[in-house]
């Protein structure tokens, strides 16, 4: 009987965006904590050289690639960098997003929607589509998005986002129907509000956390390392029938009372 971990995934070749801070750095060491060769990236070249060095002198194999994952070119580049210097991809984690408006959809202009459906939905398409042929030749693959519990709201002030998250949310289910017939998982992670820079604006406002965190029911914002252990769970052979779901993290702030 084999006693290798359901979680371990040893070898296996990793790309994470968005990965230098916040929830996609937390999931990128976990998935090098659980063996995986991992390449982090982000759009700030800095943060990603040091979130490198900083993994591989922790004994992990990690690379860092720049890219901006709403240049197409700089996507492709990543992939084919990643393939380059540490193999076949079989993991994609698509966590870079971004949140550039807050106000009423009423007023929103046409240019910031449109940046919003094009960063937060159509690179992780690409992004996809760039992975797969890997995936495929291999009948295995494992792809995550990250959405978020605003895909599963209404608001009057992050619209936008929140119809991008729901979308990554169907996104994730219709590629698991295209792409499970090749052994491809693909599902998503909806994390409600987590203490990151990019959701600061909120946890640091206290009439915006203190009611949050007395209406769920855990009594706590999250924390990055929360979502991560679910990513490796989706990764790995743990999760190996798993596909087209949404798991939602969020201290269960979403439960019906």
């Amino acid at each position: 009987m084999s006693t290798k971990s359901p979680f371990d995934i040893t070898g296996k070749t990793a790309i994470v965006t968005g990965s230098t801070k916040g929830i996609g750095r937390a999931i990128a060491v976990a998935l090098a904590e659980a063996g995986a060769k991992v390449a982090v990236s982000s759009r700030d070249a800095g943060r990603v050289a040091e979130t490198a060095q900083s993994l591989t002198e922790s004994g992990h194999k990690v690379i860092g690639i720049p890219c901006n994952v709403g240049r197409k070119q700089e996507l492709q580049n990543l992939v084919d960098q990643t393939k380059a210097q540490l193999g076949p991809i079989d993991i994609l984690i698509c966590n870079a997003a971004i949140n550039p408006y807050y106000g009423p959809a009423m007023e929103i202009p046409d240019d910031v929607f449109a940046k919003v459906m094009h960063t937060n939905i159509q690179a992780q398409l690409w992004l996809t589509q760039m992975v797969v042929p890997d995936m495929k030749a291999q009948k295995d693959g494992a792809i995550i998005l990250i959405s978020s519990i605003g895909g599963l709201r209404g608001s009057d002030v992050i619209g936008a986002y929140n119809i991008s998250k729901a979308a990554d949310i169907q996104l994730a289910k219709n590629l698991a129907v295209e792409l499970g017939p090749d052994n491809i998982r693909v599902n998503a992670i909806a994390p409600g509000l987590v203490k990151t820079d990019f959701a600061r604006a909120l946890w640091e406002n206290p009439e915006f956390a203190e009611p949050r965190i007395a209406a769920t029911p855990l009594r706590r914002l999250g924390e990055p390392e929360d979502i991560a252990g679910a990513a490796v769970f989706l990764a790995s052979n743990a999760g190996r029938w798993t596909t087209g779901q949404t798991i939602v993290i969020d201290g269960g702030a979403t439960v019906p009372v």
